[in-house]
Parts: C-alpha cells; structure tokens; sequence
C-alpha cells in the first residue's frame, strides 16, 4: 500500500477499536451514549493516532500493541474539541462538516460527553490487555497522555488562548501558546507508541522526542495559515474563526509569508530528527510532509 492508503487503514482501524471501547447507544443513559459516539466516531483525519500506528512501524511493534493509546489518544482528542466547541469557549457551531455536539444535543449532555470520552481514555489504558506487558512501560504511556492533556499541554495552551483574545503576543508566546494547546498531544503520540516498544535503536528516543515536538508546533501553524486562507466548506469547521474571536494566530502575529516560511523550518527539523531510525522512519517523514501540506 502507499503511505497514503497505509493512513485510510489506520483511521479505519482505530474507528474499529473506538468502536469496541464505547458504550453502546442503546445502554442507559442513551442520550449521553449516544453523545460520546457522535463526537468520537465517523469523522476527522484520525492524525493522533496515526502518528501512534506509523512511530510504531518505524520501531516494529506490532500494531494490536498499539491499539489502545491511538485510541485513548482520539478519546482525548475528541473530548477536547466537544468542550472547545461549547458557549464558553469558541462558539462554534460546526466541526468536521457537521453541527456541533451541543448544538446536535445539547450543552449539558455535551459537558458530559467530554468529561466520559476522556475518562474512558485513561480506562483503555488501564484494561487494554494487549497493549505493552512491562508495567512501567503502561504506566509511562498513562504519564505521558495525563501530562499532554493537562495544564502543561492541552488545557494549559487552551486557557492561555481564552486569556490572548484582544492580545497581540510575541511569536515566542504565540509557540509556546501552540506547543501546549495542539503540539502536547501530538508530541505524547509519538512519544506513546515509543513506550510501547520493548528496546529502542540508539539515538531513536531524543529523534522522536524532537520530531514529535517540531511536528506538533507545524500542525497548529498549518492550521493558522488554513484558518486564513482556507474556506469552511473544505476546512469542514468555520473558517476565520481566530478573526472573528479576536483570537491571535501565527499570520496574524508573523505574517502569512512568514507563517509559511516557520512551516516549512519546521518539516525539515521534524524530518531531521528522524535520522538515528534510518529508512526505518519513511512513514513518519512521510506523515510530516502530508501534515503540514494539508488542505484541512
């Protein structure tokens, strides 16, 4: 298969694991069941946890291994934009070509949606028995997750974002704002399906870390660029929303020649860091290139 069609399998195989772990729609409480599959389910580029499945590859573990952090790392993922969606935050009415999911329910069985598909991440992480036998391996996988998604990465940067609207920040505030909110979980990805292996080659452990850090910062500044130029019909969320919420990006605050200029340094230093794996690493340096050439 090409890298490409090697991506289309690894979102069908998580949407198949996720499948497994959620609660059916029909188990009481319904609404809320229903809640969690709506969000977590049918939709998205499923990037997480194909940076969990390619790192893998690139180190031969065996993809039934990995299974449960792609999936706890999309549980996550998904818990996020749920809340990030809410009144509260950034009022949006539409995400991946669709209502919202307080707007498809309602706000309260939303909040509740969130905190049950984030909970139920760490579950998987926890019972998953095919994942890593050695214990400080899970437990490192469980560490790296909770950090990623706590207030040193994803809900640390979202908070710093809801501070910056009607700021103008420096381009070193506006990384490290990025680094938390969107680079922290993909960074952990990377890092997760590392801790699943049993050794690693020499030099792959610091190549990932660097690589998981410079593609997770690329990821935000490709969004900020499509959040300019990009239109809602593609993007399948609204498009110029950072303008509309007064909300800094990297165009807005580097300029859009510059944004693309950063994008660019970026690739190379994610690539570069992929040299201690050798060809080993192809899917990943081919991952690096199709991210950050998206269109949504």
């Amino acid at each position: 298969m090409s890298w490409a069609e090697e991506l289309s399998a690894c979102g069908a195989r998580v949407e198949a694991v996720l499948e497994r772990w959620l609660p059916p729609s029909g188990r009481k409480p319904c609404r809320l069941h229903e809640a969690m599959r709506y969000a977590a389910l049918g939709g998205g580029k499923r990037v997480r946890p194909a940076l969990v499945y390619f790192t893998g590859r690139a180190l031969g573990v065996a993809p039934e291994r990995l299974d449960g952090p792609a999936a706890a790392v999309e549980l996550i993922h998904a818990y996020s934009l749920v809340h990030d969606d809410l009144p509260a935050m950034d009022d949006d009415d539409l995400r991946r070509g669709r209502p919202t999911c307080h707007r498809a329910f309602d706000e309260a069985t939303a909040i509740l949606a969130g905190d049950a598909l984030q909970v139920l991440a760490f579950e998987i992480l926890a019972d998953d028995p095919a994942m890593t036998p050695a214990t400080a391996g899970r437990l490192e996988i469980i560490r790296l997750l909770a950090r990623a998604a706590g207030t040193a990465g994803m809900a640390g940067g979202q908070a710093i974002d809801l501070e910056a609207a009607g700021q103008v920040p420096s381009v070193a505030e506006l990384e490290h704002m990025h680094r938390l909110k969107t680079g922290a979980l993909i960074h952990a990805s990377v890092l997760m399906a590392a801790a699943s292996a049993d050794t690693l080659p020499p030099g792959a452990a610091a190549g990932l870390d660097h690589y998981g850090r410079a593609l997770g910062l690329a990821f935000q500044v490709q969004d900020d660029i499509l959040d300019v130029e990009g239109e809602t019909a593609v993007l399948g969320k609204r498009a110029h929303a950072d303008a509309a919420l007064d909300k800094p990006n990297y165009p807005a605050v580097a300029g859009l020649e510059a944004a693309k200029k950063r994008l660019r340094e970026l690739h190379d230093e994610a690539v570069g860091a992929l040299a201690p794996l050798g060809e080993a690493a192809a899917p990943l340096r081919w991952l690096s290139g199709w991210l950050t050439e998206r269109r949504h």
